[in-house]
């Protein structure tokens, strides 16, 4: 059984969440739902973009044993912010922006990983997308020691979407990549910034690639000449320390 703090159910309960505007992460419905239910559920989430899935009975029954009446929806611990509201709050305070994007980091363990990372290493936002991508979870807090709770996680609709707020903002957009023809203290992080780390399946999206004002890799002399992209976004994260120090 899930911890019921992560999750609500009962058409009812989601509806009124939807309308409190909660965080939610992503609502399950039974395959087959009551198509009365379905409609007056669907009404409300008419505009939104929710990650949806529709499951087996089954499925809903291992998240709670209650009257979950088809549909449960899984609520973030945190609230997501404003990609833009963030980097702009960067420049009035005079700090020069440093932005980690996970363009579609599935793990967990990584994306807590990473942010613990992220906040010691001092990035000032996590960018991921709003479908395709890990959730802020409670496991998640616990990987990141706690530090999804300082540092802001922003949403986008699409990686390439957050890839053009950025650079309309001021910032240099740079892909992490063992794909990457120059190294990564070659780059200049002093300047506003932002590094993409891609997935743990296919790495970065090529239209994203594509977008960035650079393609960089981390050296390795190793015969496996590969890293786990938490170990990556840290030394990545690290690196921009280490030029503006």
């Amino acid at each position: 059984m899930e911890k019921e703090s992560n999750f609500i159910y009962g058409v009812r309960a989601v509806i009124e969440a939807i309308r409190s505007g909660k965080e939610i992460t992503k609502i399950l419905i039974q395959k087959g739902l009551e198509k009365e239910l379905l409609n007056e559920l669907n009404a409300e989430m008419k505009g939104k973009n929710y990650q949806l899935q529709f499951v087996p009975y089954e499925r809903l029954q291992r998240a709670t044993t209650g009257n979950h009446q088809g549909v449960v929806a899984y609520i973030s611990p945190v609230e997501y912010a404003n990609l833009e509201h963030v980097v702009m709050q960067c420049f009035d305070e005079g700090k020069v922006p440093f932005v980690l994007v996970l363009d579609r980091i599935t793990d967990v363990r990584n994306f807590g990983a990473i942010a613990r990372s992220a906040e010691c290493f001092g990035a000032h936002a996590i960018v991921i997308p709003g479908k395709g991508s890990v959730n802020i979870t409670a496991d998640a807090i616990k990987t990141s020691a706690g530090a999804l709770n300082s540092i802001p996680v922003c949403k986008v609709d699409q990686i390439a979407d957050g890839v053009d707020i950025l650079q309309s903002l001021g910032l240099k957009v740079y892909s992490c990549t063992e794909k990457g023809l120059q190294k990564a203290e070659d780059m200049d992080f002093t300047e506003p910034c932002a590094i993409v780390m891609g997935s743990e399946k296919d790495g970065i999206t090529p239209k994203v690639i594509k977008r960035s004002n650079g393609v960089f890799q981390i050296p390795m002399t190793g015969n496996i000449a590969s890293l786990n992209v938490s170990v990556s976004a840290g030394i990545a994260a690290y690196e921009v320390l280490r030029q503006r120090s």
